[in-house]
């Protein structure tokens, strides 16, 4: 028996990293997964592997886009009957300019950033709840970071998206907690996806890999299965009793000081 068994669960970003590595966990553990990303090729990737016997679906959205939420959230009504857990994954860092100072910030960077991550968490749950509410009976996942936490790990319009999540798990979370509806948030610290990419390949292209993750008090880097695992604790009846909680997955990263230079 698994735990998800009977279950159905949207997972986005599921094309690739943490989003990917959830997907596929919940499949395992016996849930029907509808599969959604913006990229095809990265859909296809996950498909190819979910574990055998497996019942999934994917969906090309942009979780930006309230029309293609909806059709996204009635086409998995229609696919599978309901929705028990939302995971919140799909997310930017930025589109391409770096981390500039507050003065040099765009406003075009910060509409697209809170766009995705920010808007997008609202549009499915908005969209998603009230199929939990008519059953009394749901679990909602959001991915934050601790670039929502704290300052250092994202730039300006991203750690305010993130913290913007964060905020927004609470409130929903007294939102919907009398229909049996929890909503909880995970803050993964630096970990290897797609998003992450250009930061590990200049560092390894720069002979400066040793030092990834050395700030944390772990002293590396995290896995996707490592935060996907927080995400199905959050998504399961073992958090039961578990609601509005932002929960650091993040080698320790957030319980110190930790100022550059501090570690080595």
């Amino acid at each position: 028996m698994g735990r998800f068994d009977g279950k159905v669960a949207i997972v986005t970003g599921a094309g690739s990293g943490i989003g990917r590595a959830t997907a596929i966990r919940l499949a395992r553990e016996g849930a029907r997964v509808a599969m959604v990303d913006t990229s095809e090729s990265g859909l296809v990737e996950s498909e190819n592997l979910m574990p055998e016997g497996a019942e999934y679906a994917r969906y090309l959205v942009n979780v930006a886009d309230e029309a293609q939420v909806k059709e996204l959230v009635s086409g998995t009504i229609r696919a599978f009957g309901k929705i028990d857990v939302l995971c919140n994954i799909a997310g930017i860092s930025s589109t391409g300019k770096g981390h500039p100072r507050v003065t040099d910030n765009e406003r075009e960077e910060w509409e697209k950033v809170l766009a995705v991550n920010l808007i997008g968490t609202m549009l499915l749950i908005k969209h998603v709840a009230p199929h939990m509410q008519a059953r009394k009976l749901g679990s909602i996942v959001n991915t934050a970071s601790v670039a929502g936490i704290r300052s250092g790990a994202g730039g300006n319009a991203y750690s305010a998206s993130k913290a913007g999540v964060i905020n927004l798990t609470m409130t929903a979370a007294c939102d919907l907690g009398d229909h049996n509806i929890r909503v909880n948030a995970v803050c993964p610290g630096l970990v290897e996806t797609g998003m992450t990419k250009a930061v590990f390949d200049y560092a390894r292209a720069n002979e400066k890999a040793h030092k990834l993750g050395n700030r944390c008090e772990l002293r590396r880097y995290g896995d996707p299965e490592e935060i996907a695992a927080a995400i199905l604790f959050f998504a399961s009846d073992d958090a039961s009793y578990v609601t509005g909680q932002a929960l650091p997955v993040d080698g320790g990263n957030t319980a110190s000081l930790n100022l550059p230079g501090m570690k080595v």
